[in-house]
């Protein structure tokens, strides 16, 4: 594949992937619209819902953010009263980081209605599209593993940074949540 063809692989999978989330929102609507969340918000939300008791740093890691940027977020949304942060029983410098029990309850709605509402369309495809759907997404995954962290330190096959710490091997789940910080619109959001 030419590189002119991968750049518009690149362009048709981010644009496929914001139809369906785009797709999905005007079916089953945001989580917690009330609040009105930032979708750096939201996304912080639904890591701490998928890993109860993380921290502020591991956070940061599974969402490439900063830290800084994680604990501005973080404060924002206890003060919304949609996070709290208790400290660790035994390391009483660690914070550990969870939902609300409202929190917790409106965002596992939301996914459930989201995947309801998907589990519908993948039901009406045949088969073999489902599992070549299926087969795709450790490939998907590894593509948002292989993003660089910012855009001060893009890494390049031709040259790989020795001295760079190794990125994690995502699970699937984690790599298909979490959005790119820099992407443009709210609406392509969880």
């Amino acid at each position: 594949m030419s590189d002119e063809n991968v750049a518009g692989l690149a362009d048709d999978l981010y644009d496929v992937i914001g139809l369906l989330r785009r797709r999905s929102r005007r079916v089953v609507g945001a989580p917690l619209p009330e609040l009105a969340l930032s979708g750096a918000q939201l996304e912080l939300l639904r890591v701490v819902r998928r890993n109860p008791g993380i921290t502020v740093a591991e956070s940061a890691r599974v969402l490439g953010l900063a830290a800084n940027t994680v604990s501005t977020l973080v404060g924002q949304l206890l003060a919304l009263g949609v996070l709290v942060r208790e400290r660790d029983a035994t390391d009483r410098r660690v914070a550990r980081l969870d939902l609300t029990p409202s929190a917790r309850e409106g965002l596992e709605q939301w996914r459930d209605r989201r995947a309801q509402s998907t589990a519908v369309a993948l039901s009406g495809l045949p088969a073999a599209d489902r599992a070549r759907l299926a087969a795709a997404l450790p490939t998907i995954a590894r593509i948002a593993a292989d993003l660089p962290e910012s855009p001060e330190s893009p890494e390049s096959p031709e040259s790989p940074d020795v001295t760079a710490p190794q990125r994690p091997e995502p699970t699937v789940a984690v790599a298909l949540a979490v959005d790119r910080p820099d992407e443009p619109s709210a609406d392509d959001r969880p």
